[in-house]
């Protein structure tokens, strides 16, 4: 029998990675299985932002809006290297949600939330720059509000990252078989889904965070018939290329009550999302379809001066949202919210499940899980909430000072040009000086895989954030695949090979 735990934790998405954290930074011991890698599924296919959602208050998700709301200024500060502000272009469409409707709601949504960094709300012309550019000139209002950007699959990481250095162990590629219910706890038999080993981890307590999976873990790997169901809505994206000149984000109300984002990616492209389609089937074989690319292009036509046409999308990508069944008719109206359902009995090990919830507000997730469970794991109540006013790797500045720590960075290494900095910086923040180490030049910053990435950053990936293929690096721990011509995909997998090759011959 392996080492025991207190937590046992299935799924490496964000609510895992989250819960993982909080856990080990309030002294229990934490194993974490992802089956994949982390954030390979729902958590890397959002629309990349941290905000309050404002539709949901036509749904009068007021409880969750105004937590949502609230988180939005603790993880910038938490993280001001992957998650920043950004301002919102909400256009006054004729015909749709009246004016006086939309103030009332961005009124609330400057209020719910005690906003102290984030700037108000304010009407903007539509018809004068730098807001026309892009629009059709029937469009002269609309009203200019705040929310943040993150890189969503980074958050995953650095929380996982932050969990292991704090002792948990964390662990990729591990899928779990089974999970036997003791008097003494749970016995998870775990499996190494690139070796075929096999192994059984105890554990005081479990946590099923498998996502969009939650469902078939419950009644596969664990065997228990659960009440509660999960309602799996598919969201796609479309990248194409860049729509408008500005920094600003576009929100575009539609006819049938939906919106859709476009906003700046990536520096040379638009991100256009996003749909919600009730989804059956593997969650792992989502895709994008046509008819919601079509969809997703007629949305923002009505609104670009210039059409958006399936021929221009360079690149799709869907993810499931295992919201919690609230009996909603509507995929759109279904509840955001979490929902966590304990198993338990007297004398016996508990089950903790997680279904629904945002990428926002998953610290306050992992902070009530750690609740629901303080009376089973004593240790989990001895430290109270810490992640609050806790730093992610890297993330140990004020927002107001990341254009100064590329200008720090390019003064280190003047070699390096400013828009490898301002990239190494957006990544890694004050990390970014641990990947260049010594380097004096390019040359010594390792093999040249394509564009800015070299080997010393490969290498970091690999060796502090379970980087393993080649879609790690250039789609999950950045977005580098955009960029770089197709060779360079060729040349990463041959030094990844190589790499391994080398540490396998030396273990």
């Amino acid at each position: 029998m392996s080492k025991s735990y207190d937590l046992f934790i299935i799924g490496g998405g964000i609510n895992g990675c989250g819960i993982a954290r909080d856990a080990a930074g309030r002294g229990l011991s934490v194993f974490l299985a992802e089956k994949a890698d982390f954030a390979s599924a729902t958590s890397s296919a959002s629309t990349k932002l941290i905000h309050g959602g404002l539709r949901y208050l036509e749904y009068y998700e007021f409880r969750l809006v105004r937590e949502a709301l609230k988180e939005r200024e603790v993880l910038l500060n938490m993280a001001p290297h992957i998650i920043w502000p950004l301002r919102f272009i909400l256009p006054h469409h004729k015909g749709l949600r009246p004016a006086w409707f939309l103030r009332l709601g961005l009124f609330m949504y400057d209020h719910l939330g005690g906003r102290k960094i984030l700037p108000a709300t304010k009407t903007v012309p539509l018809d004068r720059a730098p807001f026309n550019d892009g629009l059709k000139s029937l469009f002269t209002r609309g009203f200019e509000y705040s929310d943040c950007w993150v890189n969503d699959a980074r958050l995953v990481v650095l929380n996982a990252r932050d969990a292991a250095a704090r002792g948990a162990d964390i662990h990729r590629n591990t899928e779990v078989i089974r999970a036997s219910r003791g008097e003494n706890g749970w016995d998870v038999e775990i499996r190494d889904t690139q070796s075929g080993r096999t192994d059984v981890i105890h554990a005081h307590a479990l946590v099923n965070a498998a996502g969009p999976w939650v469902s078939s873990v419950l009644k596969g790997a664990i065997g228990l018939n659960s009440q509660a169901n999960v309602r799996l809505v598919k969201g796609s994206h479309i990248i194409v290329p860049k729509m408008f000149g500005h920094d600003r984000n576009f929100i575009f109300q539609n006819s049938d009550g939906r919106i859709v984002f476009a906003i700046p990616y990536e520096d040379e492209f638009t991100l256009i999302g996003t749909t919600d389609v009730d989804y059956q089937g593997n969650p792992a074989d989502v895709s994008c379809s046509e008819d919601e690319v079509s969809y997703l292009c007629t949305a923002v036509s009505e609104y670009f001066s210039k059409a958006v046409t399936p021929d221009m999308v360079v690149r799709t990508y869907s993810g499931v949202r295992p919201l919690y069944d609230d009996g909603a008719s509507d995929a759109r109206a279904a509840t955001r919210d979490y929902v966590l359902e304990m198993d338990e009995g007297e004398n016996t090990p508990p089950l903790l499940s997680v279904f629904g919830g945002k990428i926002t507000t998953y610290r306050r997730l992992a902070e009530h899980a750690l609740e629901k469970l303080s009376a089973y794991l004593p240790a989990a109540g001895k430290k109270s909430s810490w992640t609050k006013d806790s730093i992610l790797p890297g993330g140990d500045f004020a927002p107001s000072e990341f254009e100064s720590k590329v200008a720090a960075l390019c003064s280190s290494y003047p070699f390096i040009e400013l828009g490898h900095a301002h990239r190494l910086v957006r990544a890694y923040g004050t990390d970014a000086v641990r990947i260049l180490g010594y380097a004096k030049n390019s040359a010594e910053l390792g093999s040249h895989i394509g564009g800015d990435l070299y080997g010393c950053e490969v290498n970091w990936l690999i060796e502090q954030e379970w980087a393993v293929t080649a879609d790690d690096i250039l789609w999950r721990r950045s977005k580098l695949g955009l960029h770089l011509p197709k060779e360079a995909t060729r040349v990463l997998d041959h030094y990844l090979a190589s790499y391994f090759e080398a540490n396998r011959l030396v273990g």
